[in-house]
């Protein structure tokens, strides 16, 4: 669906945009920092804005786009922290994907 797959290309930027300091560019000063976050983010919003629109478009309510969105973006913070970061994932992780999938799941149940 294209709606899953540009929300997936928007988190990965969005990650990226918040995120990509804090692993050896912490000596940058932060105007840098921030400027170099809005260009990076620039690029997420060119795959969300899209994607809210086609599944818009496709009957999804916007609660349906956000919740879709937030757990996609659980699961690539999850990755980043891990891959990138060196940061463990923890059973805590888990159970706050777990809640957040049963947020998707009760904004979807029903859904015609």
């Amino acid at each position: 669906m294209p709606t899953i797959l540009l929300l997936v290309i928007s988190n990965i930027f969005m990650t990226v945009a918040w995120y990509w300091h804090l692993k050896g560019g912490m000596h940058k000063p932060l105007l840098i920092v921030i400027l170099i976050s809005w260009a990076i983010a620039f690029v997420e919003y060119c795959f969300a804005v899209p994607a809210n629109r086609i599944g818009f478009a496709h009957g999804w309510s916007a609660g349906q786009l956000k919740i879709a969105q937030e757990a996609i973006a659980l699961i690539v913070f999850g990755g980043f922290m891990v891959i990138v970061l060196g940061e463990p994932l923890h059973w805590r992780h888990f159970a706050a994907f777990l809640c957040i999938i049963a947020a998707v799941a009760f904004l979807f149940a029903g859904r015609s």
